[in-house]
């Protein structure tokens, strides 16, 4: 199946837009200015919304405005009023476990301790489309709330948008219902040395 729903989690307001807990938000912005897709608030989803076409496919576009921890708030209402199926939903997001400038897509599977996706599972399951866009783990479970709510130094921000540029590179593969490929051009992504 083809991915139909883009989702970018993240937490909204302008004090949050470049804390790495905003990871799936900037794949989202990219993807809209890249492909002139115009984005606007949509109450019903408790979030920002858009749709246009993206390497010739029909996708809508999610940024929830319900804070991470409340996510499935704006998710579960798009996905089940549109008819999307969870082979056809990518939800981006930052991932803690995975270095900064690594980035990996991933089909099913737990929350792993994160908090949108945690509020996303119970009403849909797990088995959709994760890119997990890696920002590093601080050391120590106590830093955790820290280090995602505060802004990357500059060499990770380069790291991590290296990394959103490597699953740019494959969107026309997952778009188009190639997931194995895609999968194995984003996950086989590294930085240069």
């Amino acid at each position: 199946m083809a991915i139909k729903l883009i989702v970018g989690l993240g937490n909204p307001g302008q004090e949050y837009m470049f804390t790495r807990h905003n990871a799936g938000f900037w794949f989202v912005l990219h993807l809209a200015q890249q492909f002139n897709i115009t984005l606007a608030p949509d109450k019903k989803f408790h979030g920002v919304t858009g749709r246009g076409q993206i390497h010739g496919h029909d996708v809508r576009l999610l940024m929830p405005l319900t804070f991470m921890n409340k996510s499935g708030q704006s998710v579960v209402p798009m996905v089940k009023f549109y008819g999307i199926d969870n082979d056809e939903l990518l939800i981006a997001h930052d991932e803690l476990d995975i270095p900064a400038g690594s980035i990996k897509l991933k089909t099913d599977g737990g929350h792993g301790g994160h908090n949108g996706l945690r509020d996303i599972t119970p009403h849909i399951g797990n088995d959709f489309h994760r890119l997990r866009v890696g920002i590093g783990h601080p050391g120590h479970k106590s830093k955790v709330s820290g280090h995602v709510l505060s802004k990357a130094a500059p060499d990770e921000q380069i790291a991590i948008d290296s990394a959103l540029s490597a699953a740019f590179d494959a969107l026309p593969l997952l778009l188009g219902g190639d997931v194995e490929k895609a999968r194995s051009q984003i996950n086989g992504f590294k930085l240069p040395e």
